[in-house]
């Protein structure tokens, strides 16, 4: 009987029975081995892509990122959110003092609600937070 062997594991096992060959593959060092080929496989393409990308780029075939440039002369930039100023369209007011509040971007309706919502009880029941 031929010996089957692992491409992975970079080596033969002793028979080539179904019994065998499913013990190798459940073991810890198969299992380890796999992983890191796929890893390196996947580090390979990404690299591969970076690379095409550059070249592209420095070919002049990839415009350059969409406000890269500088802005125009007298554009107004709204401070990050981090920083303190007037509250922005959309942006709730940092709390002053007292409890912690996110500040959460967009239309009020998008937002989770600010205290958890009513949950019906059965008759009878209590409920923990109260």
């Amino acid at each position: 009987m031929p010996k089957f062997y692992c491409d992975y594991c970079d080596t033969y096992l002793t028979h080539d029975s179904p019994s065998v060959r499913k013990t190798h593959c459940n073991g810890r060092k198969h299992k380890e081995n796999v992983k890191d080929y796929y890893q390196k496989w996947m580090e390979e393409q990404a690299q591969s892509l970076i690379d095409k990308t550059t070249a592209a780029f420095q070919q002049g075939k990839i415009p350059p990122a969409p406000f890269s440039a500088p802005p125009p002369a007298g554009a107004m930039i709204p401070p990050p959110p981090s920083l303190p100023g007037p509250p922005r369209p959309g942006m709730m007011p940092a709390p002053h003092m007292g409890g912690h509040m996110p500040m959460m971007p967009g239309p009020p309706m998008m937002r989770p609600p600010a205290r958890p919502m009513m949950v019906p009880t059965r008759p009878g029941m209590t409920r923990p937070d109260r």
